[in-house]
């Protein structure tokens, strides 16, 4: 996937998580909320259009809290949580959705993962009882450890190896955060990948996975007078345990500018991408989280956008351009500005374009008028989501692993709704500082004589400035 397009579709997710899906009334989606006597939090979200299901248990666990020299730890116990348990054979859980008609996977974020099934609501207590055996029971051999270690090298080999815009990617966040883990992927290090073993895993599953480190979000056909019972019954006789708190280091202030440079041969279209780190929702100058979202659907979010009408309807200069805010974190975020050049068009010339029209927003501030039709175009592209039952999982999910709150989510409406041009305008002047930033540029390999004899295979080569 190109990075133009990989970016984009982080700007969608994160509009589906930190926007969520907002509708007319304060409340979003008036979910049902209890909690266990072991900790365990529990959200309801009743949608009864179908006898459908999305169940999802959320840990605060994620890539970023791998331990030092294990990278992506966290990936690759989400990958080992299939293997099997005392009571099921590895492979039998997905094995017996996919028997009941349903569908399941999982995922790793820097912050979370995450475990879902959906399936017809007369199966829940099957998934919740699998589910709920896998939180304690993981059975593991140094064999199947071994197994599942190529695999995920093989996955990194696949999508991040062979693949010039996940390498940039990958180098982008790693030149962006200096000290913080999420300069580190959420795959891993090769390096570190290749030293897993079967103790690695079962220290970090017996250090996080408890049901007090854990969220039950149930969507679909079913309200909290149907599900306690179930929660209950399969959740809530798992003893509490002893879970250590997050201990990240934070990013210290960044006092230049940096500049990153990928060359791979495979590059067909080059793409310049200007990365600023930024508060989000829950650290830093968390007051400017909401005008931020605004200010990325002006700046980039559409093709009536600032960006996209200067340089490539008006100047011609790119076949693509836009802004995406990534807020939904733990920590720090960032604010990421992304073009591609026409054919013809080299990268010094679209990135002084692109400055002139930052330095625009000094000269012709963001207007009332702007912030309210882009919070129109934010609040009709969002209520569409609404019915999503896995949508709505997923909202309530990254939220609740990422400090925020139930009420937080339910808000949303109303602060999106409450930005004004002054709050747009003084979060741009706050976050879109050039010390505080990285630009990058991804580019074709030069063709030298050296590089086009059969018998030298081209080299990608990336370098970092600062």
């Amino acid at each position: 996937m190109s990075w133009r397009r990989r970016i984009t579709a982080l700007g969608l997710l994160a509009l589906a998580l930190t926007g969520l899906t907002p509708h007319s009334e304060a409340a979003v989606f008036n979910p049902e909320t209890f909690t266990l006597a072991n900790g365990m939090m529990v959200v309801v979200v009743t949608n009864r259009r179908a006898p459908v299901v999305t169940h999802q248990v959320w840990y605060r666990i994620g890539s970023a809290d791998s331990p030092l020299g294990k990278s992506g730890l966290a990936h690759f116990l989400e990958h080992l949580m299939f293997k099997g348990t005392h009571n099921l054979k590895p492979g039998e859980f997905s094995r017996e959705v996919a028997r009941n008609g349903g569908n399941e996977n999982a995922f790793t974020g820097a912050d979370y993962t995450g475990y879902f099934q959906t399936i017809a609501k007369d199966r829940l207590g099957l998934v919740m009882r699998m589910e709920a055996d896998r939180m304690t029971n993981l059975v593991l051999t140094p064999d199947e450890v071994q197994r599942e270690r190529d695999v995920v090298l093989e996955e990194r080999s696949m999508r991040v190896d062979n693949d010039p815009g996940s390498r940039f990617s990958e180098q982008l966040n790693a030149v962006q955060f200096l000290h913080h883990p999420y300069r580190i992927p959420i795959i891993g290090w090769r390096h570190e990948m290749a030293s897993y073993d079967q103790a690695d895993a079962l220290a970090f599953y017996r250090e996080w996975y408890a049901p007090n480190n854990a969220v039950l979000i149930v969507a679909g056909d079913v309200d909290a007078a149907e599900l306690r019972p179930l929660a209950e019954r399969y959740y809530g006789v798992i003893p509490r345990r002893e879970v250590p708190d997050r201990m990240r280091v934070q990013e210290p202030p960044q006092g230049a500018a940096r500049e990153l440079q990928l060359r791979d041969p495979r590059v067909r279209q080059p793409t310049w991408v200007r990365s600023y780190l930024a508060p989000s929702f829950t650290r830093g100058a968390t007051e400017h989280a909401y005008a931020l979202e605004v200010l990325s659907e002006i700046l980039g979010g559409t093709s009536t956008s600032r960006l996209y009408r200067k340089l490539v309807i008006e100047q011609k200069l790119a076949s693509s351009a836009g802004a995406v805010y990534q807020g939904s974190s733990l920590d720090l975020a960032n604010f990421r500005i992304y073009a591609s050049p026409r054919d013809g068009v080299d990268l010094d010339q679209l990135e002084a374009a692109v400055d002139a029209e930052l330095a625009r927003l000094t000269a012709e501030p963001i207007s009332a008028d702007e912030v309210r039709r882009a919070v129109q175009r934010l609040v009709a592209e969002a209520v569409y989501a609404r019915d999503s039952l896995s949508g709505a999982a997923r909202s309530f999910g990254v939220a609740l692993t990422t400090g925020r709150t139930v009420a937080d989510v339910e808000a949303w409406p109303e602060r999106i709704g409450g930005v004004t041009a002054a709050a747009v305008n003084a979060a741009a002047s706050f976050a879109l500082q050039r010390d505080q930033s990285v630009t990058g540029r991804l580019l074709p390999a030069p063709q030298t004589a050296a590089e086009a004899a059969p018998a030298m295979e081209p080299r990608p080569d990336a370098t970092v400035v600062q």
